[in-house]
């Protein structure tokens, strides 16, 4: 996934300052998911889970990037979508669905460990670290697809 930043940071840094911070968002939330992950470089040798707190703060940062993709980013996208044709008009309205789902995914984390009074609940972290990795990758691909539309749109 952070090579996959990479590649969108290379492609469409600097050409808009939405598509900026919302890169910059997604790097955040990356670090600190190899932070919670325990993925290199931030792996620990005594392969201990994270702290609470620490699960609770990336938690946040989803919640916040989440966010900011369906009510700042995407509005703009599908709103220079509407002026530039039927062609990427539809290819919005497939897409933001399809994110939709992704996003589902991240509140069901969200709420199940921001939600959690007990710390037993982080031996079920790997797991759904893992489930959620797949869906925010999935998630990334598609947004990478409407930025894309957006930098085309905004040059």
């Amino acid at each position: 996934m952070l090579k996959q930043l990479e590649r969108a940071e290379q492609k469409w840094g600097g050409a808009n300052t939405l598509i900026d911070q919302w890169l910059n968002h997604r790097r955040k939330l990356l670090v600190n998911y190899c932070q919670i992950a325990g993925l290199p470089p931030y792996e620990s040798l005594d392969k201990s889970l994270p702290e609470f707190k620490s699960v609770k703060e990336f938690c946040d940062l989803l919640v916040d990037y989440v966010s900011e993709g369906h009510f700042e980013v995407y509005d703009r996208v599908v709103t220079a979508c509407e002026k530039n044709g039927e062609s990427t008009q539809n290819l919005a309205q497939t897409i933001v669905p399809k994110i939709s789902e992704t996003t589902d995914l991240a509140l069901d984390f969200n709420d199940k460990y921001t939600e959690a009074d007990d710390d037993k609940i982080l031996y079920q972290l790997d797991k759904d670290l893992s489930s959620l990795a797949h869906a925010m990758e999935t998630r990334f691909e598609l947004e990478d697809k409407l930025l894309e539309v957006l930098h085309a749109n905004a040059s």
